[in-house]
């Protein structure tokens, strides 16, 4: 995916924290200029570049910033990543927001290439899901991108994919597939399987992927054994550092990964300041 647009999230942002104004920044002298650095406190991914610069571009313009690093980069304990320099004032007020921004989506695209690097050279690829933080699913889901993992669908507008509670609304999974072709032609059709008595079920009805949900290796080997390439197939499901490789040996295409985006634990990152 493009970068997302961050101005509207940013916005959104700011107002819950500034709201009618910074009433701690109006102590400084309006005219005080500042100079402020970003400082890496352990390693990292580094992503969120676009919202950090959308901070202070939205509170004042006169801000300036030299990235020392972009986006996806690998980061090390105490590298310098930025230097700000602009209105004191805008500096104090932005930094919180910035830098939540900045943490947060470093922090996915941190947990993405560490799972990325522990399935590398399997052919599986890691997605994400669509577990996200509410209004930043765009922001976490390019973040994924920057770790080195693909996004799953973006919503649920892009893509079909019918779940236990979906078939058994719509009787079963053929009726569900077939329904999903009638309404939607074109659009990628997955469907969720329990077991390999579903799985046969689905690959009668030729959907573009299917999940297996909870599969143990065992069974998940002899699903990639039966379906011999003719569509592709996600793992799902009690996925983490000491499960993945394997699941990604069995031969499945996919593994999806709810905790990408889920499991959230900020970077640590420092802004450090001095007026001039």
């Amino acid at each position: 995916m493009k970068l997302p647009d961050p101005n509207p999230t940013v916005a959104l942002a700011l107002a819950e924290d500034i709201g009618s104004g910074d009433l701690t920044a109006a102590l400084i002298p309006e005219q005080t200029q500042a100079e402020a650095t970003v400082i890496s406190r352990e390693s990292a991914v580094l992503c969120g570049i676009a919202w950090f610069d959308a901070v202070f571009r939205q509170i004042d313009p006169r801000v300036s910033i030299d990235w020392q690093v972009a986006d996806g980069d690998r980061i090390e304990p105490n590298q310098l990543l930025c230097t700000l320099h602009g209105p004191a004032r805008a500096l104090l007020s932005g930094e919180r927001t910035a830098l939540n921004f900045l943490q947060m989506l470093s922090s996915t695209a941190t947990l993405a290439r560490r799972f990325a690097d522990t399935v590398a050279g399997t052919g599986a690829t890691i997605l994400d899901t669509r577990k996200t933080l509410p209004g930043l699913r765009l922001a976490q889901k390019y973040a994924v991108q920057c770790g080195g993992c693909r996004n799953h669908r973006i919503g649920l507008f892009d893509a079909v994919l019918i779940k236990e509670n979906h078939i058994m609304a719509a009787g079963s999974i053929g009726n569900a597939i077939a329904t999903a072709r009638r309404l939607h032609p074109g659009v990628t059709v997955e469907v969720e399987v329990e077991n390999l008595a579903e799985l046969a079920e689905a690959l009668a009805a030729r959907p573009d992927i299917v999940m297996l949900d909870n599969f143990d290796l065992a069974t998940m080997a002899e699903a990639v054994k039966i379906t011999a390439k003719q569509v592709k197939l996600e793992a799902s499901g009690n996925v983490n550092f000491a499960t993945v490789r394997q699941i990604a040996e069995t031969g499945v295409d996919y593994i999806s990964i709810g905790g990408l985006t889920k499991d959230v634990r900020a970077v640590d990152l420092s802004m450090r300041f001095r007026t001039l």
